[in-house]
């Protein structure tokens, strides 16, 4: 049987996910960044998860409205971008609660076929690696598809990244903007293949 592509046309509409709920996250920076350096074929808006209840199997029967509010947004979204910090060598408690809600009820997860990537930046060296290894894991087992390459891992220093989203370092403002072409490269191959997910 011959599959026929499927011609998904930007812009691509990108729900970012920011793994901390600090108003001075350093991760706000860099979603502000990467928005800034983004080709203009992608467009973003920030899926917001501040207010869902701890998830139980209990609400499956009767999602609240919050919980509706939140995957409408998901459903809304042609792609999706996750930029978290490392909390415990993993992801924020909150973001694993979030998708943990857009996953269920079990057959109703709106995370199934979404492209998506991972970026993150922390003080530390290792700048979110274990984080996201266990982020790509559970994205994996949500059947979202994922942008393997290029990684990003980025060491926060004091200044890198201004309240704007201006980046001062050239090197790295080179790096996040190619990390970003590559995504829409990425989103636009996936959607080509996949029909936008409803």
């Amino acid at each position: 049987m011959q599959i026929e592509p499927i011609h998904h046309e930007p812009p691509y509409r990108v729900g970012v996910f920011i793994g901390s709920l600090a108003s001075d996250s350093i991760n706000r920076l860099l979603a502000t960044a990467l928005e800034r350096l983004a080709p203009p074929e992608l467009e973003f808006h920030e899926i917001v998860y501040r207010e869902l209840p701890l998830y139980s199997r209990d609400y499956d029967a009767d999602y609240p409205q919050v919980a509706r509010d939140f995957k409408a947004a998901i459903q809304d979204s042609d792609a999706l971008l996750f930029v978290t910090p490392e909390y415990n060598r993993s992801l924020p408690g909150p973001l694993k609660n979030a998708i943990d809600w857009a996953s269920r009820p079990w057959g109703q997860n709106v995370l199934t076929g979404r492209p998506s990537a991972v970026i993150g930046a922390s003080t530390g060296a290792i700048g979110t690696a274990v984080a996201q290894q266990s982020l790509r894991s559970i994205l994996s087992f949500s059947n979202a598809p994922q942008m393997n390459s290029p990684e990003a891992y980025l060491q926060f220093t004091p200044g890198l990244i201004g309240p704007d989203g201006q980046v001062t370092v050239e090197s790295t403002e080179e790096f996040l903007a190619t990390f970003m072409r590559r995504f829409l490269e990425f989103t636009t191959r996936v959607l080509t293949v996949l029909p936008r997910p409803d």
